[in-house]
């Protein structure tokens, strides 16, 4: 059964899923894209790191968090007339390495960043040191030569900043080409709608390559078994839909949940 959405599948957004569903996206895109820009071009995945305690729900299946326990034989307390309050047991929140790739595509030969692409994850758009640390990188990008695509497909937490939007999308993809910035390119798109193409821009020489960010997703979808692995009787993920979108939701799983 291929995805029953025709666009971005917001049950990919579980936080259970995403971690995963964000490292094949990186790589089946680098996958797609480098037989078009062979010989000039190659495709790096670089990874960025950086430490992050802001949510103590990070502790959860970390199997080296370190937890206070209680001994397995009991303790007598004291003698004498003080008694000591045996004590809680509680969780430390320790900061907790956190890793998130991106894509650079590179000149072959002179090895230069010609264009950034990032597949932004819940931590860069949510407060905290994820996004701390990917907004610094973004306006590093923004004050470079490089170009920058920036692939939003989580509806939940708030987007990067964007000047001259007028109203909401469920989705993003922004292209911010070197030469024409301030003004970037900006794709949006509902819930309900296809996942749009979009050009990679790069050397002024160099033809722009159309990429089918769609045909790409729902070949990870497929690759991934998450056909299998996804519950469509569980509610969409957060943030609650809209009215129109929960009826239009309904409408569409209600074959797969004989409904």
């Amino acid at each position: 059964m291929p995805s029953p959405f025709p666009g971005m599948n917001p049950y990919l957004e579980l936080p259970a899923l995403w971690h995963e569903f964000h490292n094949r996206l990186i790589v089946a895109l680098s996958d797609a894209i480098t037989p078009n820009l062979q010989p000039s071009y190659y495709v790096a995945v670089e990874t960025r790191t950086y430490l992050d305690d802001d949510n103590p729900e990070l502790l959860v299946g970390i199997p080296d968090a370190i937890v206070l326990t209680s001994a397995k034989t009991p303790v007598a307390p004291p003698t004498g007339r003080a008694t000591q309050t045996r004590p809680k047991q509680i969780q430390i929140p320790m900061p907790v390495e956190v890793k998130e790739r991106y894509l650079e595509v590179r000149e072959v030969g002179t090895h230069q960043v010609i264009t950034v692409i990032e597949v932004l994850s819940p931590k860069n758009k949510r407060r905290g040191e994820g996004r701390i640390a990917y907004e610094k990188k973004r306006q590093r990008v923004l004050g470079s030569s490089s170009h920058l695509v920036e692939i939003d497909l989580l509806r939940e937490n708030t987007p990067m900043p964007m000047i001259g939007v007028e109203g909401t999308s469920d989705y993003r993809i922004v292209v911010s080409r070197a030469a024409t910035r301030p003004i970037a390119d900006l794709y949006e798109f509902q819930l309900r709608e296809a996942i749009p193409s979009f050009l990679l821009p790069l050397k002024p020489d160099y033809p722009e390559l159309a990429v089918d960010l769609q045909a790409i997703l729902l070949g990870v979808y497929d690759r991934g078994s998450y056909k299998f692995r996804i519950d469509y009787h569980q509610p969409v993920p957060p943030p609650k839909l809209l009215a129109a979108d929960q009826q239009w939701v309904d409408e569409l799983l209600a074959p797969i949940r004989g409904t």
